[in-house]
């Protein structure tokens, strides 16, 4: 399109004149803007025709404004004639901008942000009536930010510098600070010479005589002060120039007039003079005096020093005796810990009292705050007691680390179960371990039917002989009210007799009238200390109304507390699943029951036995059918039981050994086959003694056993 030059003319005229007297109005009237954007009107769009808009920007004392352009494009003309972005400050022009990156003419900023002079600037944006055919420029797109002004770099002015030592560059601002042994006066500019009291409690710093490392004022007095946080210890390292007049003297620097003195809490002061630097002095205390002292002559330039800290040292904790100490260093410091943990087997020990752990801290005073502890070996107490054994040390003593123990029963009467012969060890844990990981502890088994004497001169018992003491220990003597009857010994708890003992009448009795006596072969000792029931077992199809049926003529005792077997009492075995009852074996009977002395029948007080043979089922069972005919009161005769005896009589069992064992050995130990249940009369010619089968009764034994 075509433009009117003399429009574009009358239209600058009328800028300049509106500049002069327009109102600015600034950005924000409420808070100081820090950082914005500023664009032309409809950017990124070109801008419109007769455009006319103005920016004033302020940010607060001390800061200046930077301001980046992120793009520029506007009608390039010479100096910028027709559209621009001016950039003033205070009414003063400082930038004028138009065209682009590419324009041969025109003034482009570049991408390199632009500095106010102050805190201030004001930007006008202005478009004439028209733009070139053949482009639409889209004006500018900006950025600005307050930026603190480093007022301590600037160049000194007529009056000289800012600060007259030191200016420390603030936000917004600026502060005059001044060196050791001068301060500021009221001016906040420049610095008084002083040498008054001074405390530093900074982990490090750097002190100066005054004037250092020119010559020293006269008559000074200054004190310095050293203070940091207990725990911490000072050190001084003094700079190569020091320089305090001294008196040459035989022995050196003599401080007469000029000195400083270095003073350490409960220590003699020491003095430094002459030209001789005292270079690094560690003072392992937190605090030090420092003492500068000059009169009003005399040419000292003084000393410097920088000062640090570091952490209080505590003496070497030692060593623990079977015991380390961790970690192991060759200095400790300050709020160092240390632990102690005592070699394997071993435990903490402190003031006789066991403790789980230990550990102690290098105090701010350089002691620690606990001393060591010691280690001592540890005891896994008494090995656990073993029931019917004992243990025997084969190694160590009192029960300490790696002590070895070996358990063993005791023998005849118990062996170790499997016959392990397992040891343990005191370990680490504190527990007794075996060799044998299956094994936690061993167990005493009762050694079963191996009597500690033997019977050399059998005979029977209805008639029979005497049995020797401890010949057969599983013998047990039972007194039901007034009645006698047998019992057999086959566990620590269980006594086993036959049921029409306990049971008659259709009553099962009382377990308060069964006393039981064992240990013995007289019955007026064994009566001095009787054994009582606990509970009664009699087999649930034992049938005691009918008094001519015996079948299942089995019963069991608990005793209220284990016996201890030794030689006069011990358990017989029980049968074996295959135990064969083979016709003519010889078995052991006994009993405490009726005896024949010339022909008549008494009660006797001493333990009798005889030796009988078995006798073949079917001749048993003939041999009662045969009394049957003649008459005679016979019970049933069933697979459960089994005959003893001799077709002529004269050796059976009686009344009163009823219950009692029938035995017989296999590898020289005794198994009890049979239980004393019934016969016809005693002894007589062509009847025999009949015994309860045990081996049919096993699985109701042991179960009954487990069960209670």
């Amino acid at each position: 399109m075509s433009v009117s030059r003399t429009g574009r003319t009358s239209f600058i005229l009328w800028f300049l004149l509106y500049v002069l007297v327009c109102e600015c109005l600034p950005l924000s009237d409420s808070d100081t803007v820090m950082h914005g954007e500023l664009h032309s009107p409809q950017y990124p769009e070109p801008y419109p025709p007769n455009a006319l808009e103005q920016w004033d920007l302020t940010v607060p004392e001390g800061f200046q404004i930077r301001l980046t352009f992120t793009h520029l494009d506007i009608e390039a003309s010479d100096g910028c004639y027709y559209d621009s972005l001016t950039v003033l400050y205070n009414g003063k022009l400082l930038w004028k901008f138009c065209g682009n990156e590419n324009s041969g003419d025109g003034n482009h900023p570049g991408h390199q942000p632009i500095l106010s002079p102050g805190n201030s600037l004001t930007l006008i944006f202005q478009s004439d009536d028209s733009n070139p055919e053949r482009h639409q420029n889209v004006g500018f797109f900006a950025q600005f930010q307050a930026i603190d002004v480093d007022e301590c770099s600037a160049p000194e002015t007529g009056n000289g510098p800012l600060c007259s030592q030191i200016c420390l560059n603030t936000l917004g601002s600026y502060l005059c600070a001044c060196h050791h042994g001068y301060e500021l006066r009221s001016d906040k500019s420049t610095c008084d010479l002083t040498c008054g009291d001074g405390i530093f409690d900074e982990p490090e710093g750097h002190l100066s005589s005054p004037g250092y490392p020119n010559l020293s004022p006269y008559s000074l007095s200054c004190q310095y002060v050293i203070s940091v946080k207990n725990g911490f210890t000072v050190s001084l390292n003094f700079s190569d120039i020091f320089h305090v007049e001294s008196v040459d003297s035989e022995n050196g620097p003599h401080c007469l007039h000029h000195w400083l003195q270095v003073t350490l809490p409960n220590r003699e002061p020491v003095k430094f003079c002459g030209r001789k630097s005292p270079g690094l002095i560690d003072t392992n205390s937190s605090s030090v005096t420092l003492e500068y002292h000059t009169d009003n002559e005399g040419m000292s330039k003084g000393w410097s020093l920088d000062y640090s800290t570091g952490r209080m040292k505590c003496q070497m904790p030692g060593s623990v005796t079977r015991g380390r100490v961790t970690p192991s260093m060759t200095e400790y410091f300050y709020r160092d810990h240390i632990y102690v943990r005592c070699d394997q087997g071993y435990k903490l020990m402190m003031n006789g009292q066991e403790i789980k752990t230990f550990s102690t801290v290098c105090q701010s005073n350089g002691q620690w705050h606990l001393p060591l502890p010691e280690c001592h070996i540890i005891d896994c107490g008494d090995p656990e007691p073993l029931l019917n054994g004992g243990v025997t040390f084969l190694s160590g003593s009192q029960n300490q680390y790696l002590s070895l123990v070996q358990y063993h029963c005791n023998e005849p009467f118990y062996s170790l179960e499997g016959d392990q012969n397992v040891t343990f060890t005191c370990e680490a844990d504190r527990q007794w371990r075996s060799n044998d990981l299956a094994v936690t502890k061993p167990t005493c088994l009762p050694v079963c039917g191996q009597p500690t004497q033997e019977i050399r001169d059998l005979s029977r018992i209805f008639g029979g002989k005497d049995a020797p003491q401890n010949t057969i220990p599983w013998q047990v003597l039972l007194i039901i009210g007034s009645a006698r009857g047998g019992g057999i010994i086959i566990a620590d708890k269980w006594i086993m007799t036959a049921a029409h003992v306990l049971a008659f009448g259709g009553q099962q009795v009382s377990k308060d009238l069964v006393k039981i006596h064992v240990g013995g072969t007289d019955v007026g000792a064994m009566r001095n200390s009787p054994l009582y029931a606990e509970s009664i077992h009699v087999h649930p199809d034992y049938d005691s109304v009918d008094d001519l049926s015996f079948n299942n003529d089995i019963a069991l005792i608990k005793l209220g507390n284990p016996l201890t077997f030794r030689a006069a009492v011990l358990p017989v075995c029980l049968p074996a699943k295959d135990s064969s009852y083979t016709t003519g074996m010889i078995g052991l009977v006994s009993g405490f029951g009726l005896i024949n002395n010339n022909g008549s029948r008494m009660l006797k007080d001493r333990l009798k036995y005889v030796q009988l043979p078995l006798v073949d089922h079917k001749n048993c069972s003939d041999s009662f059918s045969s009394l049957k005919e003649k008459k005679y009161k016979v019970p049933h005769f069933t697979n459960n039981m089994f005959c003893a005896g001799t077709p002529e009589g004269g050796e059976d069992s009686c009344q009163g050994d009823s219950g009692g064992p029938f035995t017989m050995t296999k590898n020289k130990r005794f198994w009890v086959a049979g239980i004393v249940s019934w016969g016809v009369d005693c002894g007589m010619p062509g009847a025999y003694g009949v015994y309860t089968k045990v081996i049919e009764y096993l699985d109701w034994i042991n179960r009954t056993m487990q069960e209670n």
